[in-house]
Parts: C-alpha cells; sequence; structure tokens
C-alpha cells in the first residue's frame, strides 16, 4: 500500500500542526473580537447547488460523489453521465454559508456576522502554492447592504493579518458595476462582459498588451478593443470613471477607501484598482484583494454577493465577506522562520529527578496562562558541555566569569565574548546576598539566602533573553533560532527554553 499522501494534500509533522493551530487561532481571536460567531457547515454539499452556484472557474473543480447502489445503476443505465453524481465536496466556503442561512435563517438575527474557518476541496493541478485540500479563513455580513460592512470586513482582515506579523500589505478594491459600466461603455456587449472581465483579471500577470491580444483571440469587436486598449493604458482612479459609470458606485468606493485609510493609521494600504475582477460569477458590487508587497500575490480576497443566497430562498439577502487563504499565509511564514511564540521545553537533568515534580508543576502554571509547555529530561553533564564549551559564549555571575558552571551557581547573565551582548543585570541586593551566601557556614541560612537569590533572578528574568550558540544540540535536538530565558532557577537544574 502506498504511505504517500494524495497528491495536492499534506500530512503534518506536531510543531506543523501547533504552528497551524497558533494562527488559526490568532486568526478566530481577531474575528470575534470584532464581533463575529463561529459557524460549521457539512464538506459535503448536493451537487445542484455545487453546480448552480455561479463559481466561475471554480464549477470545473468540483469533487463529486458517485450515487451509491440502486440509484447509480439506474444513472448508469440511462447513459446520461450528469446523473452519475448526487453530491460533491464544497470548493469554497460562500456557497455553504448561503444555504446555511436559508435552512437555518428562523434562528438567525440579521445583520448575521459569521466566521468559518474550514477544509475546501478543489481538483486542482498540484503545484506549489496549489492543494487540492485546503484551510480557509472567512468572515461574512448576512443581511447588510450598507458599505459600513465592507469597511468592517476590510479592517478586521487587516488587523488579523496583522496580528501574524504580516506587514507592507495593500487591500486593492474595485466594483464590477464599475468595470461592467466601463466595458459597456466602451463597445463590449452585455453577453460578452464575464468573457472579457475573465481576461483583463489577468492584467498584472501578462499586461495590457497581454490583455488586447487575448480579446483578438476571442473574436470580439476590433473597435471595443481599441477604445478599451486606450483606457487602461493610463492610470485610472475613482474621479476619473465617475463619468463613464455614474457617481453612485464610484462614490461608494471613494467612501470605503477613506474610512479604510483612517482606520488603518498607515498600518497598511488601499488602492481603488479597476482591473481587480475576482474570478466568481456570484460577486454583484465591491470586489477586494489583499497583496503582499514582500510575499508577492495574493493572501485574502472577498467581495459583496447580494444575489446568492436568492437562488436559495427567492429573495435576495445582501451579503459580503472577506476570505483568507491560510495554506499561502503558513506557507509563508513557515518559509520566513515565523515562531509560535509561546512554546517552552523545561529541561530537567536526568540526576535531578527529585525537581520533576517542581517542573511538572511549573507547566500547569504555564499552561494556565495559554503557554504551551512540555518537561525533557536530559543528562545534565552532557547539556553543560553543549553549550558551555562553545568559547563565544561564557556564563558571568555578578561580575564573576566562571569557566566551569556547577548546578551549585545561580547563573544570572550570559555574555557574548565577541559581541558584548549580554543581558544587564545590576543588583546590589544580589550582589551583597551572593556574598552573604559564599561567607555562612551555616547551612540553613545558606540555603534561605539560595532561595532569596532565585526570587530576585526570577523578578529579572523577563530581560533575560539571549540566543543559544547555534551549534548547540541539547537534548538531541537543535536549539539554533531558540532563546534562553530563566524564568524559574533552582540550583541550575530547572532550565527553559523559547522557540
Amino acid at each position: 500500500m502506498k504511505i504517500t499522501t494524495v497528491k495536492g494534500t499534506n500530512d503534518y509533522l506536531p510543531e506543523e500542526v501547533r504552528l497551524r493551530d497558533y494562527l488559526q487561532n490568532q486568526i478566530l481571536n481577531t474575528y470575534q473580537d470584532a464581533g463575529f460567531e463561529r459557524i460549521m457547515t457539512p464538506a459535503v454539499e448536493d451537487i445542484e447547488n455545487l453546480d448552480k452556484s455561479d463559481g466561475g472557474d471554480n464549477l470545473n473543480l468540483i469533487f463529486k460523489i458517485l450515487k451509491r447502489g440502486d440509484k447509480l445503476k439506474k444513472a448508469m443505465d440511462s447513459g446520461d453521465t450528469n446523473k452519475l453524481c448526487d453530491m460533491g465536496l464544497r470548493y469554497d466556503l460562500t456557497l455553504p454559508l448561503s444555504r446555511y442561512y436559508a435552512n437555518n435563517r428562523e434562528q438567525l438575527v440579521l445583520p448575521a456576522k459569521c466566521i468559518q474557518i474550514d477544509k475546501v476541496y478543489r481538483a486542482e493541478r498540484p503545484q506549489k502554492g496549489r492543494l487540492r485540500e485546503f484551510v480557509q479563513c472567512d468572515i461574512d455580513i448576512i443581511g447588510s447592504s450598507s458599505i459600513s460592512s465592507e469597511i468592517e470586513l476590510i479592517h478586521t482582515t487587516a488587523k488579523a493579518l496583522l496580528s501574524l506579523d504580516i506587514k507592507d500589505f495593500t487591500v486593492k478594491i474595485n466594483d464590477r458595476r464599475i468595470l461592467r459600466a466601463l466595458l459597456k461603455g466602451v463597445g463590449f456587449e452585455e453577453s460578452q462582459l464575464d468573457s472579457v472581465c475573465i481576461t483583463f483579471d489577468k492584467m498584472d500577470k501578462i499586461g495590457a498588451e497581454g490583455v488586447i491580444g487575448e480579446l483578438t483571440d476571442k473574436g470580439f469587436d476590433g473597435g471595443a478593443i481599441a477604445k478599451f486598449g486606450e483606457v487602461i493604458a493610463k492610470p485610472l482612479t475613482v474621479e476619473s470613471v465617475k463619468d463613464v459609470c455614474g457617481e453612485e458606485s464610484a462614490e461608494s468606493i471613494e467612501t470605503i477607501i477613506n474610512a479604510v485609510e483612517k482606520l488603518s493609521d498607515g498600518a497598511y494600504k488601499i488602492k481603488f484598482d479597476i482591473s481587480l475582477v475576482r474570478g466568481q460569477g456570484y460577486y454583484t458590487g465591491t470586489v477586494f484583494e489583499i497583496v503582499s508587497d514582500k510575499f508577492k500575490g495574493s493572501i485574502a480576497g472577498g467581495g459583496r454577493y447580494d444575489n446568492l443566497i436568492g437562488k436559495f430562498t427567492g429573495e435576495n439577502i445582501p451579503a459580503v465577506g472577506f476570505s483568507i487563504g491560510f495554506e499561502r499565509i503558513f506557507s509563508l511564514l513557515t518559509e520566513a522562520g515565523y515562531a509560535d511564540g509561546f512554546d517552552l521545553a523545561i529541561a530537567v537533568p536526568s540526576v535531578y529527578e527529585f525537581h520533576m515534580q517542581t517542573a511538572e508543576v511549573v507547566v500547569e502554571q504555564l499552561k494556565a496562562v495559554g503557554i504551551n509547555a512540555t518537561i525533557d529530561a536530559v543528562e545534565w553533564n552532557t547539556w553543560l558541555e553543549d553549550v558551555y564549551t562553545n568559547r563565544e559564549y561564557q556564563a558571568t555571575i555578578s561580575g564573576i566569569t566562571c569557566s566551569d558552571l556547577t548546578p551549585g551557581y545561580l547563573l544570572n547573565r550570559f555574555q557574548t565574548d565577541s559581541k558584548k551582548n549580554f543581558v544587564n543585570f545590576k543588583s546590589t541586593e544580589y550582589d551583597e546576598l551572593w556574598k552573604a551566601t559564599q561567607a555562612t557556614q551555616d547551612a540553613a541560612e545558606k540555603a534561605a539566602d539560595y532561595k532569596k537569590l532565585q526570587t530576585i533572578l526570577a523578578d529579572e528574568a523577563a530581560s533575560a533573553f539571549i540566543q543559544v550558540p547555534a551549534n548547540t544540540t541539547a537534548f538531541n535536538k537543535n536549539l539554533a533560532g531558540y532563546k534562553f530565558y530563566p524564568i524559574y532557577v533552582q540550583d541550575m537544574s530547572t532550565v527553559y527554553f523559547v522557540k
């Protein structure tokens, strides 16, 4: 039997799952803080719903599920291949949300602010950046036609990305009504608009010349193509398209841009882009997309779909949504070395097993405040040798450099000889107490002083971040990129690492 995954799908190792969970929780928390509520829908939908969803090219990528038993035999006997399937896997989360609202509207209050973070499926040709099974992170507002919904969605999605330390991105915005009015204004017929839009959507990839060439190959009127070429040859602003499309649509875009610019306060950019189309046919008005200046390419997209819910209910319900492409975010952050922040490994030397209970208590305390902590038993002497024989590093204890650290010493700072890059820990109280500890012969008094030293050290631990040497391999792990953080020290036998 094959041990590899089906092409276009992935296995994820524990550290990858941990990062994926962390990223999704950050996004979810941002959404919930903005007043959105999470819902869930099945991965399987009725094939009729999927086929009639105006999903653009995605309709060609549906994973269809064959009928079973006698129903399948009857369909095969009919010779009509369209009757072979009765269900399919969802290709996005918008169609399921529309059906969900129609099915549950009696229990929902409008406007409904919904979160969906879930897997979707497309029969893509697998390649870098394109999977057959992937996660989308959606927020939608159902029941409001106000442009305040667009403003809220854009800013909430941007805040979610900023919470993941994704910066230098731009929100592109357009309105399907503006684009369609522009295309009809240069001579294209209503029946041709969808095909023209599909070509125009490739503008950022093939350029203006490529767009003109493809429209010519499609056989459209040469006069309309020529006029369209003149229009897209120069930058188009919201102001410049008002005469073509009318005041209302352009002013809506203008209002959204001005509001978002104020909310962003320079943290991200927003601009009008007449070439932004978005492939789904169900979009009826504003469409938007987020592109990263640093990573290149789209990382989120969405728009208004005021007619889709009406396919289920018979009455049009306004709706608008924004979706983060999670797999792209995960891939980009992984490649950039992004860490999930609060994973701690508590190293407990195997020769000090009596400290294990202390470590277990600390682990529970850390978990209680949302820090993912684990315990590793290590060979103490091996660990010391791995870390401290690196000549670039030495431990400094109250100004006294020690080449041989034994478990009896209390560490209060690390120093890099070559870079002089050390944690500056100065405490007269600590120095005096240290001297008293070394001078006393009374075991009980010495033990009490050690506890006081540990308390002082723990209070200063927040500033005690240092980089572990790149060649360190403590507990048979590569610790390159870890930071040492002595949150709690007991005779140097309990040590913490932060990734």
